[in-house]
C-alpha cells in the first residue's frame, strides 16, 4: 500500500489503489478461498504471479516430459516387443489402443476431480497412475496384462492433460506459455526414443528396462505436482471458476450439449482426435517404417523418430512466439498445408535422409497445432467451461492418439507399414477441415 490512511480503500473504477476485488482475487490465486461476493471477478494468472504458479508452473512441464516420454517410447519399443513376445502388427498394435479406455475414463471423470478435490487431486492421481503402470511394466508380465496396465498409463495422460492444458490456457501470454508447456512434452518425446533405442541397441538391454526410468521420472513428477498443488483445492477451485451463465446444472452437459458452447467443443475434440492420430500415428510408426520400408538400421531409425520429435519440440517453442502475432487461426492455415506438403515428399521420395529431414520438418509445423486449439478453446468459451470443455476435447484426443496408430497397425498387417503416409495425408486434410469450421476469435485481454 502507499502512505494514505489504513482503512479499505473504496472500490472505483479509476483509480490505481488495489481494490477489495483485486486483494480477494489475488489470495484467490495464492490458494486461500476468497469471500462469496467477490470470486467471481478474478486477476488473471500469470506464470510468475503470485509466486506459487512459478513452481506450479515447472511442475506441470516435467508431467508433460513424462506425458512424451510415454508417448514416445512406444513407437521404438514396438520392434522389440514384437521380437519378445513373438507377435504380429495387428497385436502388438493393441499397446496403443488400450490406452484409449484410460483417456475416455478421465474425460468423464476430469470435471468431478477438479471439483471434489481440486488441482490438489489431479497432482496426486495422475502421477499415480504413471507409477503403478510403470512399475508392472518393468516386470514384464504376460502381453495380455501388458496391454490391460497401459489403460493406467493413458488415465494418467488423459487427466494430467486436460488439468494443465486448461489452467495454463487462462494464463495471460497463453501462447507462449502453451508453447513450453508442450514442447517439454515434445522434449520427453525426443528424449525417450534416444534412450529407450541406446539402452536395447547399445547397451543390449532387454526392452522393458527402459520403464525402471520411467519410475523414477512419475515418482519425481509425484512429489512436485502434489507439493506444487497441495493448496489448490476442491473448494478453492469452485470458488475461483463461478458460473458466468444462466444454464444451470452439469458444466460438462452445458459444454457439450448446449450452444453455442456445443459447437467449439466438438469441433475442437475432432480436431485433436486427428491430430492426435497423426501425432502419436507419424511418431509411433516411423521407426518401423524406417526398418521396414527405407531399410535404415535399427539405431538409425530411432534417431528418425527422435528427430520427428526434436522437431515437435523447438516447433511448439519458437512458433509459440510467432502463431499470437499471425493469430491462431491463419497461423494453423499456413502450418497444415505446409505440412503436407512435406508429408507428400516423405511418402514419394524414397530417399533415407529425405525422409528423415522431411519428417522433423513436419513434426516442426505441427508442433503447434495442440496449444493453439487449447488456447482456441479458451478464447472462445467462458472460463467456468474451460476445465469441461478443454478436459474432454484433451482426453479424447488422448483416444485419436490410441485408436489411429492401432488402425495403422491392423491395416499394415495386411498391407504393409507403407500405408502410414496416406493416412497420415488424409488426416492433414480432416484437420484443416474442421479448424476452418471454427468462429473467428478474439484477443483475451491480458
Amino acid at each position: 500500500m502507499t502512505g494514505k490512511p489504513q482503512h479499505p480503500p473504496r472500490v472505483k473504477t479509476a483509480s490505481r489503489e488495489p481494490s477489495i476485488v483485486s486483494i480477494a482475487s489475488k489470495q484467490n490465486l495464492d490458494g486461500t478461498l476468497p469471500s462469496p461476493t467477490t470470486a467471481v471477478v478474478q486477476q488473471q494468472q500469470r506464470w510468475n504471479h503470485p509466486r506459487i504458479n512459478v513452481y506450479r508452473t515447472l511442475s506441470t512441464f516435467w508431467c508433460f516430459v513424462v506425458l512424451g516420454a510415454n508417448d514416445a517410447a512406444l513407437g521404438a519399443l514396438i520392434p522389440y516387443l514384437e521380437e519378445y513376445y513373438n507377435l504380429s502388427y495387428t497385436v502388438v498394435s493393441l499397446v496403443f489402443l488400450s490406452p484409449f479406455v484410460g483417456y475416455a475414463a478421465s474425460a468423464l471423470l476430469n470435471n468431478y476431480v477438479h471439483h471434489n478435490f481440486g488441482q490438489r487431486g489431479v497432482g496426486i492421481i495422475g502421477p499415480s497412475a504413471h507409477m503403478l503402470a510403470y512399475i508392472i511394466s518393468s516386470i514384464h508380465p504376460p502381453f495380455p496384462v501388458l496391454v490391460v496396465i497401459y489403460i493406467l498409463a493413458g488415465f494418467g495422460n488423459g487427466i494430467s492433460d486436460a488439468a494443465w492444458n486448461a489452467w495454463i490456457s487462462d494464463m495471460a501470454n497463453a501462447n507462449e506459455v502453451m508453447g513450453f508447456l508442450h514442447g517439454f512434452y515434445g522434449l520427453g518425446a525426443t528424449i525417450s526414443p534416444l534412450i529407450a533405442t541406446t539402452m536395447i541397441t547399445k547397451g543390449h538391454l532387454p526392452w522393458y528396462n527402459y520403464y525402471y526410468l520411467m519410475i523414477g521420472f512419475s515418482f519425481i513428477e509425484l512429489v512436485f505436482s502434489s507439493g506444487a498443488f497441495w493448496t489448490a483445492t476442491g473448494p478453492v477451485y469452485r470458488a475461483s471458476h463461478v458460473r458466468t451463465t444462466d444454464v444451470k446444472g452439469n458444466r460438462m452437459k452445458e459444454a457439450l450439449f448446449m450452444k453455442p458452447s456445443a459447437r467449439i467443443t466438438w469441433l475442437t475434440t475432432a480436431f485433436l482426435i486427428g491430430y492426435m492420430g497423426i501425432e502419436v500415428g507419424l511418431g509411433g510408426w516411423i521407426t518401423t517404417f524406417m526398418r521396414e520400408i527405407r531399410h535404415s538400421s535399427p539405431f538409425a531409425s530411432g534417431m528418425t523418430a527422435t528427430g520427428f520429435w526434436l522437431g515437435m519440440t523447438v516447433g511448439r517453442v519458437v512458433l509459440g512466439f510467432v502463431t499470437p502475432r499471425i493469430g491462431e487461426k491463419r497461423a494453423i492455415i499456413i502450418y497444415i498445408p505446409l505440412a503436407m506438403a512435406l508429408e507428400l515428399c516423405f511418402w514419394l521420395i524414397p530417399q533415407k535422409i529425405v525422409s528423415a529431414v522431411t519428417v522433423a520438418i513436419v513434426g516442426f509445423l505441427l508442433g503447434p497445432l495442440f496449444p493453439a486449439a487449447i488456447v482456441a478453446v479458451s478464447r472462445l468459451l467462458p472460463k467456468h467451461l474451460h476445465v469441461s470443455a478443454i478436459g474432454f476435447a484433451a482426453a479424447a484426443g488422448g483416444g485419436g492418439a490410441a485408436l489411429f496408430p492401432f488402425a495403422v497397425g491392423a491395416i499394415a498387417q495386411a498391407k504393409g507399414v507403407g500405408v502410414l503416409q496416406p493416412i497420415v495425408l488424409a488426416l492433414l486434410v480432416v484437420i484443416l477441415l474442421l479448424w476452418l469450421c471454427l468462429p473467428r476469435m478474439g484477443e483475451k485481454e491480458e
